[in-house]
């Protein structure tokens, strides 16, 4: 059992550890990414992250603590004029770690590590998508609830017209029922009249 043991010795000596993560270190900072198992990965990531935040000081105590740990004049380059400019409103968490599934011949587990910043699509991604808050989900319900009210409104104001279009319409026809009731009275009148009065030759009743 493994009690109290914080190193992953990855079946290595300490000089050889020490030496492949230094290399490993020097191909992500000229790489940004490198391909991996992830219990390297681990290791490399608690190796190289701070070395990173020592880039940020530009000075030359920085510049000699990197080198001893790096040995190579480019990759420290790198690191403190391009790496350093792109990590530099970062609080740490320099790198990330994709699992990309198992080797074919040992079953190892097999990862990319990559340093975030240099990531374009993931970037991309990070930048589309925005932070949800409890004001931003209420705006959302007002929002969805304005045009169900809007509809309410609008249907209202339809029904309303529509019902003064009615009263219009009986208010016209009104007075022409009540004429045509006039007439037809008239023409009654007229008519009882005319079958009242004596035809030619008829006497008139006593």
């Amino acid at each position: 059992m493994r009690h109290n043991h914080k190193i992953n010795h990855l079946g290595r000596t300490s000089s050889h550890r020490e030496a492949m993560l230094s290399n490993m270190a020097t191909s992500l900072i000229m790489h940004k990414r490198i391909f991996t198992t992830v219990p390297k990965a681990k290791a490399l990531r608690k190796f190289v992250e701070p070395i990173i935040t020592r880039s940020k000081d530009d000075s030359t105590n920085s510049r000699r603590v990197v080198f001893r740990a790096l040995q190579n004049k480019q990759a420290v380059t790198e690191l403190f004029q391009v790496v350093s400019q792109k990590v530099a409103d970062r609080p740490g968490g320099y790198t990330r770690i994709l699992k990309t599934g198992f080797r074919q011949g040992d079953n190892a587990a097999m990862c990319f590590i990559e340093l975030v910043d240099f990531n374009e699509n993931m970037l991309k991604d990070s930048s589309s998508k925005k932070a949800k808050t409890r004001r931003s989900r209420r705006k959302a319900a007002d929002k969805a609830a304005e045009p169900q009210a809007a509809a309410g409104v609008s249907t209202a104001k339809k029904m309303k017209e529509v019902s003064e279009v009615k009263a219009e319409a009986t208010e016209v026809k009104a007075p022409e029922t009540d004429d045509a009731i006039k007439n037809d009275s008239a023409s009654q009148q007229n008519e009882d009249i005319a079958a009242e009065a004596p035809s030619d030759g008829e006497e008139p009743k006593a």
